[in-house]
């Protein structure tokens, strides 16, 4: 494992993916909760401006588009690791960005707003936040139009991943203002989200599409021959007009109504997180076993490697696992990896880790005088550790196996970060679209809680069965 570690941190020349542009199929990346330009309907569809112009573009240029909602941060990573061909995210056309990618002609021209609760009469100008704290989203113009102007007007900035995060921020109190793009902020005022804006724009900037720098130059012109068609065509006005119109939804935002026009969303996303626990646990096992053994063997070096797997996965965090996986190893090496395939990978050796300690402790509380007797009957190391030994220290351990099992449940929210539509994940995308954040987090909760108790239950059971 140690010297699988130390290959995969050894740098090589990244392979640009051809598939693509024999196949013309193009995988695309784009963020999760930013309406109007990308968020999750009733059906689970992402849609919005970009998703329905990068569609229509697809159509008129024929090609195809596999759509790989990430959210932005882990997006532009996606698109420098050529984990995806381009990325279209409402991203605004920056000089620093374009040292990195290469963009399209600019398909929306926005432009910086500052919003507030519409019960806050204090806020009305920039001089009114001194001393005060306003919320941005990472990575966005927003953000860097408020870093820009906070030492002026003496407010604190704090940054959050996505919007829905922002706005909650300021519904607790704990901020004042939002800095945003003024599309998403007229379409969460749609939506009753509870904001008003009290400035005018700010920084008028163009949107546009974006490709790896030096990468996918066919696909580029193909976005820009097709945009130009489809404002030829009026296509591109009546996509705009479709969701920045001044209709406000009227759909029943109760919790009643929120489980009625989301479960078929939150059941999937139920089924991905039970998915990737049940995989990940099974593969955890089987490392915690080997490992275990390593652990407890008569070899010093089989101990060392035991120690370095326990210590590794132990020592870092989950999240940070998670991203030296999924763009750290497929950016070293030159391949394209999953995120599926990711999230398994790192639950399994996350897991694996404790399962590996779990293991040993199991062996650990059988009684010493069982080795010793069965090998004064000359049975020999192995097969009284897999007749004698495993079978005992299992009934301890199971207890502690179903107690990761739910601690995995619970990691797997983590995998957001690399776009996998887990539990968590759908949510946020949910609310990206309502901003009913309380309500869905409390109905989000409690599914989480009745899972999770019942397998704190079935535990319970197991523990008092084995102790009879």
């Amino acid at each position: 494992m140690l010297g699988v570690l130390l290959v995969l941190g050894v740098g090589s020349a990244l392979t640009v993916p051809q598939a693509q542009a024999q196949g013309q199929t193009y995988t695309v990346a784009t963020d999760t909760t930013f309406a109007p330009f990308e968020f999750q309907d009733k059906q689970g569809d992402f849609v919005g401006i970009d998703m329905d112009l990068i569609r229509a573009i697809a159509k008129d240029q024929g090609f195809t588009v596999d759509i790989k909602p990430l959210g932005f941060d882990a997006a532009l990573q996606a698109v420098q690791a050529n984990q995806v061909d381009g990325v279209i995210a409402g991203m605004s056309i920056t000089d620093e960005r374009r040292k990195v990618f290469d963009f399209s002609d600019p398909y929306f021209e926005s432009g910086i707003q500052m919003a507030v609760l519409k019960s806050n009469d204090t806020i009305k100008s920039y001089e009114d936040l001194k001393g005060k704290r306003v919320a941005v989203k990472n990575g966005t113009q927003g953000s860097d139009f408020a870093n820009s102007i906070k030492d002026k007007y003496g407010f604190q900035v704090v940054s959050f991943a996505d919007s829905s995060s922002m706005f909650d921020e300021v519904r607790t109190g704990n901020s004042d203002a939002v800095f945003e793009d003024y599309p998403v902020l007229l379409y969460g005022i749609a939506q009753g989200n509870g904001f008003k804006t009290v400035t005018p724009k700010e920084d008028p900037t163009g949107y546009g599409f974006a490709v790896n720098k030096g990468a996918n130059a066919e696909l580029l012109t193909k976005f820009n021959a097709g945009l130009k068609n489809l404002k030829a065509s009026g296509e591109y006005d009546k996509i705009i007009s479709a969701y920045l119109g001044e209709e406000a939804t009227t759909d029943d935002n109760s919790i009643l109504g929120l489980i009625k026009s989301t479960f078929p969303l939150l059941l999937e996303g139920l089924k991905m997180t039970i998915i990737l626990t049940v995989v990940s646990i099974f593969f955890a096992l089987i490392l915690g076993i080997i490992f275990g053994l390593f652990r407890v063997s008569r070899a010093v070096w089989l101990r060392a490697i035991g120690t370095t797997f326990v210590d590794i996965f132990r020592g870092t965090p989950l999240l940070v696992q998670a991203f030296f996986i999924y763009f750290g190893i497929p950016s070293a090496l030159g391949f394209q990896m999953s995120a599926l395939t990711a999230g398994i990978i790192t639950l399994s050796l996350n897991a694996g880790a404790y399962m590996t300690e779990i293991v040993r402790g199991g062996i650990q509380s059988v009684d010493k005088g069982q080795m010793e007797a069965a090998r004064s009957l000359g049975i020999g190391y192995l097969p009284t550790m897999r007749k004698v030994i495993l079978p005992q220290a299992i009934r301890t351990m199971i207890p502690s196996y179903i107690n990761q099992f739910v601690i995995t449940l619970k990691d797997t929210s983590i995998l957001s970060v690399i776009g996998i539509a887990e539990l968590t994940q759908t949510g946020r995308i949910i609310i990206a679209g309502n901003y009913q954040s309380f309500n869905m987090w409390l109905i989000i909760g409690i599914i989480y809680f009745i899972v999770i108790m019942a397998l704190t239950k079935l535990s319970d059971r197991l523990e008092k069965r084995l102790v009879k």
